[in-house]
């Protein structure tokens, strides 16, 4: 039993070495598509400018667009082929590269360009040139500072998100470490094997809590994580707490981020069933309905004493927070009272964890 409480199903998901560089993987369609869109969206003001008599000189169009294209896929392939090399250079030698392959690209496909629009360039096509260059090198950068300011304000978002898994990991009551306690010394004696699961299940609470190097695991730890907390609080409790768990097959590797639904469940008891001589019943349930998984938890509506509690809004606020930083929009936390029941509940997109340590892939 004890191998049984042990095991680790967790799906660790460590960081690629390159991902740290603040230049995005140009590999990726959806920038390439950014960097085409853009280009073009740049080309049709210059075009619009230049033009004299009409709206826009779409000969002037037509050449630049070919040219812009170019310069832009091909930079953009060569900056992909070696930015695991780039990302081991220090940020001004890593610009500095990046700034002299576009240049160099520009300058080929220019002198490229103008041998066969001008067989013998003279003067005026040196300075087309010159300018082109000028151009890229001012538009290069303004881009690589872009993406620097996108790469730094992203780092300080997940130092933040950080600070908040810290300040819910620090949220183990006092109080609850203490009735765990008296409860597995008072079973020691009557249920040796039940106190000894009880430690078991306490220590892995524990070790959840002091594990910070995890951002996103599967669905299937986070509920084993609360059935070993609900388990500690069922011999606390007995009878006056039930539990009803409703959990849809296939979505055990759901990717989440640690300690999302244990607080919540803790929050449920602590407000919703302790207060209540009677007790009652928490309900956990979760199902996927179309490219959203839907994570729910009830209890019986917080005594009014309880209702405010600072600790309460102060784990909804954390894990509200860590949701956005890690899925964006899509993610939504929501809080309800109805007919005497308080419902907590989370929408996540149907993603799932990866255990070879590549990035999460949204699945179909």
């Amino acid at each position: 039993m004890a191998a049984k409480h042990n095991r680790e199903r967790r799906v660790q998901i460590p960081a690629v070495n390159d991902t740290d560089f603040y230049v995005p993987d140009l590999c990726r369609v959806r920038a390439v598509f950014m960097l085409v869109v853009t280009s073009e969206l740049l080309v049709l003001v210059l075009s619009i400018v230049q033009a004299q008599s009409h709206w826009i000189d779409w000969n002037y169009f037509g050449l630049l667009s070919l040219f812009v294209q170019w310069t832009v896929l091909t930079s953009a392939a060569l900056i992909c082929l070696l930015r695991r090399w780039l990302s081991g250079l220090t940020v001004p030698r890593a610009t500095a590269v990046i700034v002299a392959i576009v240049l160099l690209d520009v300058l080929a496909f220019s002198l490229f360009a103008d041998s066969v629009l001008h067989p013998r360039p003279g003067v005026e096509a040196w300075q087309g040139v010159a300018k082109k260059l000028l151009l890229a090198l001012l538009i290069t950068l303004m881009v690589l500072r872009y993406f620097y300011l996108q790469f730094q304000w992203q780092q300080q978002r997940e130092s933040e998100m950080q600070a908040r898994l810290t300040a819910l990991q620090a949220r183990i009551h006092p109080h609850f470490l203490f009735n765990s306690m008296n409860t597995i010394a008072s079973l020691i004696a009557v249920n040796p094997e039940r106190a000894e699961d009880a430690v078991l299940d306490l220590s892995e609470l524990f070790r959840a809590s002091l594990r910070t190097g995890d951002r996103l695991i599967a669905l299937a730890d986070e509920l084993d994580l609360c059935r070993r907390y609900l388990a500690i609080e069922k011999l606390r409790l007995e009878d006056r707490l039930s539990l009803d768990w409703h959990i849809q097959d296939g979505l055990d590797q759901q990717a989440i981020p640690p300690l999302t639904l244990q607080p919540l469940v803790e929050n449920a008891i602590y407000h919703g069933v302790q207060p209540r001589p009677n007790g009652g019943t928490v309900k956990i349930e979760a199902y996927r309905n179309g490219p959203s998984v839907y994570l729910m938890v009830q209890n019986p509506r917080p005594a009014a004493e309880h209702g405010g509690h600072d600790g309460n809004r102060m784990a909804l606020a954390n894990i509200q927070s860590r949701l956005h930083a890690l899925f964006g929009e899509p993610a939504v936390l929501k809080h309800s009272q109805q007919n005497d029941i308080y419902t907590v509940t989370i929408r996540l997109p149907w993603q799932k964890a990866s255990g070879n340590g590549r990035p999460l892939t949204r699945s179909a």
